[in-house]
C-alpha cells in the first residue's frame, strides 16, 4: 500500500490509537503513517507525500478528518476515515466506521465521488459549523476530558446561562431574518455527531449549504427539540428556519465558532460559500 498513507490523531478517542496502530501493522506491510502533535506537522506530512500518494486515510474526529481535507480539496487525491473522535458527525455521513478490515477492502478498490465543502471567511468546512449557543458549548467543551455525557453536561449549563445572538444578514433576500437567535449552523451534512441531525434534509452533494436558524427556546421545548433532532425529524416551525444557500453574508454578535467542532474566533463580517464537488472520499 505504497499509495496509501495514515495520519492518526494521538489525542482523539481518549488516546487509544496504539490499538489500531497495532492492527493495522499487523494487516498491512510496512505501512506510511504519521502520528500529528500539530496541525503544522499534518501539512508537512502531506506535503512530503503527496507526489506518490493516491489515498490519505484520517484517523480521528471531524477536526482531523478536516484538516487533512483541507489539503486535498480541488484534488484528485482520495479522502479515507477510521472514525476515533468523540461525535464522528462526518464519517457517520459518509458510511465510515471502526472497522479496519472494511477500511482495507474499500482501499484496495479505490472507488471515490466527489462531495461539496463550504468556507467560513476562507476557512474551510467539510461538515458542520456554527456560531451562538454550540459554538460556546464547544469552547468549554475543549476544557473537559470530552465524550459524549461531557458534551451534554456542558450544553445544559450553557443553555440557562445563554444570551442569544444577533444576526443582520448582509444577503439582501435575508433581511428578513434578522434578529437573536439561540445559535446559526452551517450544514453540509445532516449531523453533528453522535447522530444529533441538526439538518435531516441536508445533502452532501447538492451544491448547497443548510443555514439552521434556531431561536431560544421555553424550557418545555427542550424534550421535543432533542426527540426530533435524535430521530431525524427537526422542521421549519416557530423555532427553528432552515434555509438553502450556496453563499450568504452576515453580522454577528460574537466571535466565538465551532467549524467541524474544533473551536475557532471568527471575527464579523461573515461570508460563507459553498464549494461545489471539491473533495473526493473513498465510498
Amino acid at each position: 500500500m505504497e499509495k496509501v498513507a495514515f495520519i492518526i490523531n494521538p489525542f482523539s478517542a481518549k488516546k487509544n490509537y496504539q490499538t489500531f496502530l497495532e492492527s493495522l501493522r499487523q494487516k498491512v506491510d510496512k505501512p506510511i503513517y504519521y502520528i500529528s502533535e500539530s496541525m503544522e506537522g499534518t501539512e508537512e506530512f502531506i506535503n512530503n507525500h503527496f507526489e506518490h500518494t493516491e489515498i490519505f486515510v484520517a484517523i480521528g474526529g471531524d477536526g482531523t478528518i478536516s484538516s487533512v481535507a483541507k489539503k486535498i480539496i480541488n484534488t484528485e487525491k482520495i479522502l479515507a476515515i477510521f472514525p476515533a473522535g468523540s461525535g464522528n458527525g462526518f464519517s457517520n455521513e459518509t458510511n465510515f466506521n471502526k472497522n479496519l478490515d472494511e477500511l482495507l477492502i474499500k482501499i484496495k478498490a479505490k472507488k471515490s465521488r466527489k462531495i461539496d465543502t463550504f468556507t467560513v471567511n476562507d476557512r474551510l468546512s467539510i461538515n458542520v459549523s456554527g456560531t451562538g449557543f454550540d459554538g460556546k458549548v464547544v469552547k468549554e467543551f475543549e476544557k473537559t476530558k470530552r465524550g459524549f455525557k461531557n458534551y451534554i453536561r456542558v450544553s445544559i449549563r450553557t443553555f440557562f446561562n445563554y444570551k442569544p445572538i444577533k444576526v443582520k444578514f448582509i444577503t439582501e433576500n435575508f433581511k428578513q431574518y434578522n434578529g437573536k437567535y439561540l445559535m446559526l449552523n452551517i450544514a453540509n451534512t445532516r449531523q453533528f455527531g453522535n447522530n444529533a441531525y441538526i439538518a435531516p434534509k441536508a445533502s452532501k452533494s447538492d451544491g448547497l449549504v443548510d443555514l439552521v436558524l434556531v431561536k431560544k427556546f421555553p424550557l418545555t421545548y427542550s424534550p421535543f427539540f432533542a426527540f426530533r433532532m435524535f430521530t431525524k425529524r427537526l422542521k421549519d416551525d416557530d423555532y427553528v428556519t432552515y434555509l438553502p444557500v450556496s453563499e450568504v453574508e452576515f453580522k454577528v454578535s460574537t466571535k466565538n465558532w465551532h467549524l467541524d467542532g474544533e473551536y475557532n474566533k471568527i471575527k464579523s463580517p461573515i461570508s460563507v460559500k459553498v464549494l461545489p464537488k471539491s473533495l473526493r472520499i473513498l465510498i
